[in-house]
Formats: C-alpha cells, structure tokens, sequence
C-alpha cells in the first residue's frame, strides 16, 4: 500500500506528542495521518464506520509473549493468566490461547466465552465475589481448572455441588492482604474494607477447613491488591503477605500493572515487574510451587484505539466542546474512575492544538472523553483517534440512549477485519417481547 510505504514509525516510548501513546509500530503516511497495522485510518472509518474499537493484533501477541516468556525465564514452573474481564470478546481469547495463556474469567459470561474460543478449560481460573450456584456448577462441569474460593459461601456451594457431580475440584483461597495500593478507589481490592477475598485470619480459617475436604482441593492461595498501579511496592507486598500463610503448591499473584495512559504516566515496564514479584518469591516461597500472574489492562490496553467523528465544534464561555459520535456508551472509564485520556486528530496527529473538551453524545454533562487535550484545529467530519482504549472500553461498552455498540477490528500487517460487528437497531429490540 502506497500509504504505508510512505509511512513514517511512530516512537512509541512517546518522547514526540500524542502519537507515542499509540500501539508500537504506528505511522505516519505522507500526509501526516496515521497508519494503524499498516492501515491508513481514513481507510478503517471508511470500512467501518464510527465510532470503532481498532485493535493491533501484533500488539497484542507481542505483550503476551513479553509476559509469558519473561516469567517463564524468571520462574520456570509457572503460567501467565489473561485478565479476560479487561477485553472478554471471542477473537480475543482466541489469540491469547493461541499464544499459550491461561484465561481468568469472571461468571458464567466470560466462562462461556473462552470455551466458544477454544480455551482449555484446564487453564481456566474461575473468579468472582458473588458467585451463583449455577456459575459454580457451569465451572464444575466444563472442567474450569481452578475456581477461588471467595469466601466461604462458595465452599458450601462446591461441596454440595460435587455432592452430586462427583470428582475433585481445585481451587485458591482469595486473600485480602489489607494492601493499599494508589490507584482509583473503584479499582483497589486488596485493602481492608474490599468486597474480594478473605482477611489473614479468615483466610487461615477457609484453609483449614478445605484441608479437611474431600471434595474440594486446596491447591493454594491467589492475591490482587488492584488495577492500574504505577509502583512496584504494592506487588512485592501482596507476595510477602501470601507466604505468612504457609507453603502450597500454587501461588496465584494475580496482576494489576498499570499502562500508559497520558503523557505523564510513567509505569514500570512488564520485565521491573515481573522482576519485583519473583525477586520475593524466590527469598520467601518454595522453589517448587507454580506461580501464576493474571495481567489484564497491561495485557490489551495500549493495542487499542477509538475511532470517532467529530459532529460539532462549538465555541463559547472560555471553552471549546468537541462533540463526537460516540462516548460514554464505548468508553466508560471516565466517568466510572475519572481515567484521563489522551486524543488527536486522526489526519493531524501533532500532540497540539487547541485545548478542547472532547465530549461524547450522550445526554449527561459527564459523558466526556477527555476534558482539556489540545486538538490541532478540529472541524466537523475530522477523525478523532483516542489511544490505549484496549481494556474495558469493549468490556463496559453500554447502550445508553439506545447507543448501537461499535465493531472491533483487528489489523495486522496491512490487513483488516472485523471481529465483533457494529450492533443493529435490531440487536436494540432482539430481546423484547411482544
């Protein structure tokens, strides 16, 4: 293709503007616009509409591969887990599984589908707070691995399920290590006062009495203190917390490493963590036990990005709104934890402009995308591309105002498709009754 020819690499370590936050291997074409997996974005909007999840496919392989050599290399009886609820869509598992990953998920939902991508259910973790009685039966009998226990309620459910069923199932006790990373109080759960997971001492008890179980085996012990943490401490604590509560076989340390949303995040890169994880487990677990890690939104956030088209430009009062076809009905995190994002115009890339509050469609003051980014003179019809949309934009994508949910589309290579397609008015009505 003539435009990816042409095309400039864009540095992703983001030492250049705004087009640094998008996947590795962006470019510019000759006309300065950018180029996603070799596709122009003209190209992508054209195809498919706006608003539009674009997904890097190549992104996305290479942090899983980042992921689980890196901790194989650090700790050889051991596996990377994905985080399914940050993208739970088909050709996302699909991908994951294909490079080797174990598949955390969260409900029957999400079990259903890692099975239809082709997941093994041996390397299903099965999570969840509040789990039904049917959940834990669907985990049961499609041979989900491992399910963590939660509290004891889920042990009473297990035991009289396997009642029936027969068989053993293994699973983790989910400790509350009253860690309190920084992060959005909305995504910190391993503090005191968190709904996930057992204190120390409730957890020693749920220990005992699944070591006195025929039904269910302990295989160990699972921890995650969040999401979206930029430090390192918390981590090498939440191991530390684990190993006061005895040897196991497995360790689950669950995962919670933030990404680089804005110009002025700095997380650790994937190799510092794993390193401050398995540094502490070598001084303090047994060398035998099998590690397991469960990144989510360091896995798929930074290979996404949103598509929209700008529909009016209004000036006024000091401000400047720029109102696009999409919003709170694809992109959540704003308004659910105040995630700051980061946005361009799509043909004109620069990382400057006009400040300008990127507003959504939705009727709420609090649907924006992102209240003050400089945009370089935005005019309606332009394309507004918001990078590191790959986690749970998809997973928390909405139909407010009868929203039509948007398609997601991997590239790679030069090449498109859609994986998920845009929603119908008739998808709107398929559950209705007359």
């Amino acid at each position: 293709m003539a435009a990816t020819q042409a095309a400039e690499t864009v540095d992703s370590a983001g030492s250049a503007g705004v087009v640094g936050l998008f996947p590795p291997g962006t470019a510019l074409d000759a006309a300065g616009a950018l180029v996603l997996g070799g596709v122009p974005v003209a190209e992508l909007a054209e195809t498919y509409g706006t608003p539009a999840l674009i997904v890097d496919e190549a992104s996305i392989r290479a942090r899983a591969r980042r992921y689980a050599d890196g901790l194989a290399a650090r700790w050889p009886n051991s596996r990377a887990t994905f985080a399914s609820k940050a993208f739970p869509c088909t050709a996302v598992y699909r991908l994951l599984a294909e490079e080797g990953l174990g598949i955390d998920v969260a409900g029957g939902g999400e079990l259903t589908l890692a099975l239809a991508a082709g997941a093994d259910p041996a390397g299903l973790v099965v999570h969840g707070n509040a789990k039904t009685e049917e959940e834990l039966r669907l985990a049961v009998e499609t041979g989900a691995g491992t399910i963590v226990v939660d509290n004891f309620d889920d042990i009473d459910k297990l035991e009289k399920i396997l009642g029936v069923t027969g068989g053993e199932q293994g699973v983790l006790v989910r400790v509350t290590p009253d860690i309190r990373p920084d992060t959005h109080e909305a995504i910190s759960t391993g503090q005191n006062g968190s709904k996930f997971g057992l204190l120390l001492p409730q957890a020693r008890e749920a220990i005992a009495r699944l070591r006195g179980s025929d039904r269910l085996r302990l295989d160990g012990v699972h921890v995650h203190v969040g999401s979206q943490i930029l430090d390192l401490e918390p981590f090498a604590q939440a191991v530390e917390a684990v190993a006061e509560l005895g040897e196991f076989a497995v360790y689950d340390l669950g995962g919670g490493l933030g990404s680089r949303y804005t110009y002025t995040d700095h997380p650790p890169t994937v190799e510092a963590y794993l390193d401050a994880v398995t540094d502490v487990a070598k001084r303090l677990l047994p060398a035998d036990a099998r590690i397991l890690i469960e990144p989510g939104r360091s896995m798929v956030a930074e290979s996404g990005v949103s598509l929209y088209r700008v529909v009016s430009v209004k000036r006024g009062g000091g401000h400047t709104f720029v109102a696009v076809d999409g919003g709170m009905g694809d992109n959540l995190e704003v308004s659910l934890y105040q995630q700051r994002f980061e946005a361009a115009v799509a043909t004109r890339p620069t990382g400057g402009g006009e400040l300008c509050r990127l507003v959504g469609r939705h009727c709420e003051s609090g649907d924006t995308l992102s209240a003050s980014v400089p945009l370089e003179d935005p005019r309606v019809g332009d394309l507004i591309a918001v990078p590191v949309t790959g986690a749970y934009t998809y997973a928390l994508s909405n139909n407010y105002n009868g929203a039509r949910r948007p398609p997601v589309v991997f590239v790679r290579d030069g090449e498109h498709r859609a994986v998920v397609r845009r929603e119908t008015y008739a998808d709107l009505m398929r559950r209705d009754l007359p």
